[in-house]
């Protein structure tokens, strides 16, 4: 969310006097401050051709509250001879979330010469939590380094003011410039660019590839992760998850749970086409009417349509690229959308929680037209009319008929619009920074970040997402009661507790829950308050891809003498490894190895992969089940990962390759020594 502490309306970031220029695509100080930043800055003679003169030492990352995806703290001069691209988030943002398929883009183009680091930096006292960042981290995929900067320590230190902002700080530990918002991946990879170019040349560029030790690694499969909404259709006796985590839709018995239908490969995508081959990317919200469900495509930024009936997907809305558009509508399948969050479908009307524009829209169904319906496009909290009316991150849709509910997450607010006279109306909440946990009405009661909302006997029910609970709220009077919950994060059914739900839906007496980060289902008795949660019989984890062909990083290799073997089975494989003199070997990195058999006419074929069951600088591996017959060369492959003493979580990877030719014969040995 693009939006200053101090000020909701500032778009620009004042970092140590320094600013990128987005409208020239360079990096320099403003003209203003380019005096007072001259004082702190010494150009050497060497330095004359410098893209980015004007430096200043860049500020230590101390004082976080702890480190995730990575074994250990990182200290920026560790990094020296690296480019390092600090990443100032907080996971409820969709600014935040928006940058990111830009980061990871900037992470592939520059493997060896760019570190990004997360510095979360918290708006909501449920984001101050290791453990939440942790699951926010694995939920939308990150795959660098963050830090919880849950005391505001780097913020101020770095005098950052809006979210999200980047700073680029270059090989030599000095800050470059920085940039807030979206849509600045042209401006960061031409200055990336300028730099590597420039230190290259310097001579003061390390490519040395890095390891860092990502959550995901440790996290266990589970049948549904991270399910974000679910949508219970009695009509059909179907219950829908959007199972965000594994990108595919789940079918399930109503009544029972079993298993009826899995949509959507389960890989990360977008593709049309049968359940098996359709792909998703974070699916949210769904609405279903008879055989067709539609689909909340979020980082898609589309709306799919899913023929139940002929097991069919196709895309009605969306270009599958993140669009800009707030007062215009048009064809729906060549309108570029911004994180549609939650639908509800009204007749032939498709009601649209548009988060990324902060907007409501509609999508009229068999027209295929889409356009913006509610909202200014402003982030914030205004009640007027359907255009000037503002909203912040509208997140869940539910509706009586006469009105529809939003659950706007970033105000921790639930407004209604009116279908009659087309105007916009706070139930509970105040601002962008004014949330809580607190039961009462009007002014006094307080939700934080809720996503879900769903109406029943007059009665809203709404997932109060940050504060783990479910609340109930009557819209007339705004009376505001924890209906479940201790507030606590856990997966209890009684005393009932959740992690962050997500998503509610109500048929009958019944109501289930999306427990987004407890990756399950819970269903819940209205009138008894009785929680149990809902076994999906017949439901498994997605399987896998494998690449049998993939490139070893940073591979070392080396030809050793031939090996004579008395026999193709039971081969003992003991491999040796080198760390340097100020290094370790990553406790928490297993060593992975692979194997590869190659016959006498040059045919390849990896016959045994894995990690080592412990990390030491050798490593011995029984080929019990494995037959070498055939092979007249092997290739054994040993990948480990060396961390600086003092700074574990900065690793480099190595990777040593051994090439060895075999032969088998009597009086040979059952063991092949390898050293470095």
């Amino acid at each position: 969310m693009t939006l200053s502490v101090s000020s909701p309306r500032s778009f620009l970031i004042s970092v140590l006097s320094l600013i990128i220029l987005a409208s020239s695509g360079r990096l320099e100080a403003q003209p203003q401050e380019r005096e007072k930043t001259e004082r702190h800055t010494k150009v050497r003679a060497n330095d004359e051709d410098n893209p980015f003169p004007r430096r200043i030492p860049a500020p230590s990352l101390d004082g976080g509250l702890g480190w995730l995806n990575t074994s250990g703290p990182i200290e920026l001069s560790k990094l020296k001879g690296k480019i390092v691209l600090l990443d100032f988030w907080t996971f409820c943002c969709i600014n935040c979330m928006h940058i990111l398929p830009d980061l990871a883009k900037l992470e592939k183009e520059f493997p060896n010469e760019l570190v990004v680091i997360g510095v979360h930096s918290a708006k909501f006292t449920g984001e101050q939590d290791s453990e939440n960042i942790r699951d926010a981290i694995m939920r939308y995929e990150i795959k660098h380094p963050v830090v919880n900067d849950g005391k505001m320590k780097i913020w101020q230190r770095y005098q950052i003011n809006s979210w999200p902002s980047l700073m680029l700080i270059d090989p030599e530990g000095n800050i470059v410039g920085g940039v807030s918002g979206e849509g600045n991946y042209k401006i960061l990879h031409e200055a990336i660019e300028k730099l590597v170019k420039y230190h290259t040349r310097k001579k003061t560029l390390d490519k040395t590839p890095l390891h860092f030790e990502l959550e995901q690694y440790a996290a266990k499969p589970t049948p549904l992760r991270y399910p974000g909404k679910v949508i219970a259709d009695s009509a059909g006796n179907r219950l829908f998850i959007a199972d965000s985590g594994h990108h595919r839709i789940i079918v399930a018995d109503l009544a029972t749970g079993k298993l009826q239908k899995v949509i959507g490969k389960g890989v990360e995508g977008f593709e049309d086409g049968s359940f098996e081959k359709a792909q998703f990317f974070e699916p949210e919200g769904m609405a279903v009417d008879g055989d067709t469900l539609f689909v909340a495509d979020r980082r898609n930024h589309s709306i799919r349509k899913v023929d139940l009936k002929e097991e069919t997907v196709t895309t009605v809305a969306g270009t599958g690229k993140q669009g800009w558009e707030r007062e215009k509508g048009g064809a729906a399948k060549s309108m570029s959308l911004a994180s549609p969050w939650d639908l509800l479908l009204k007749g032939d009307n498709l009601y649209i929680a548009m988060a990324g524009t902060h907007q409501i829209w509609v999508m009229d169904v068999k027209k295929g037209k889409v356009k913006p319906y509610a909202g200014s496009g402003q982030e914030n909290i205004f009640d007027a009319s359907f255009p000037e009316a503002a909203f912040a991150q509208p997140s869940g849709l539910a509706s009586d008929g006469k009105y529809l509910y939003v659950a706007d997450s970033e105000t921790s607010s639930i407004r209604k619009l009116s279908y009659a006279d087309d105007t916009v109306e706070t139930i509970v909440g105040r601002g962008l920074f004014e949330f809580g946990d607190i039961d009462g009405s009007g002014d006094k009661a307080r939700l934080q970040h809720a996503l879900g909302v769903a109406v029943k006997d007059g009665l809203l029910y709404v997932a109060d997402t940050y504060n783990n609970k479910i609340k109930v709220i009557d819209p007339n009077t705004t009376q505001t009661k924890t209906f479940l919950g201790d507030g606590k994060e856990g997966s209890s059914d009684e005393p009932a507790q959740f992690d962050e739900p997500g998503g509610v839906s109500i048929v009958g007496n019944t109501m289930y829950v999306a427990d987004t980060n407890n990756h399950l289902i819970r269903v819940v008795d209205l009138g008894t308050k009785k929680v149990t949660t809902l076994e999906i019989e017949g439901l498994t984890p997605p399987e896998e891809s494998t690449d049998e062909n993939e490139t070893l990083p940073n591979a070392d290799a080396k030809k050793v003498e031939p090996v004579v073997l008395s026999s193709p089975k039971g081969v003992v494989i003991k491999a040796a490894v080198s760390v340097g003199k100020k290094e370790k070997l990553n406790p928490a990195a297993p060593m992975s190895y692979r194997l590869t058999k190659i016959t006498a006419d040059g045919k390849k074929e990896v016959i045994s992969k894995g990690k080592t069951p412990e990390v030491t600088p050798k490593a011995t591996l029984k080929l019990d089940e494995i037959n070498l017959d055939g092979a007249k060369e092997l290739e054994f492959a040993l990948t480990y990962f060396p961390c600086q003493t003092g700074s574990e979580g900065i690793c480099r990877i190595a990777t040593q390759v051994w090439t060895i030719p075999v032969s088998f014969g009597s009086g040979g040995t059952g063991e092949i020594d390898l050293k470095q």
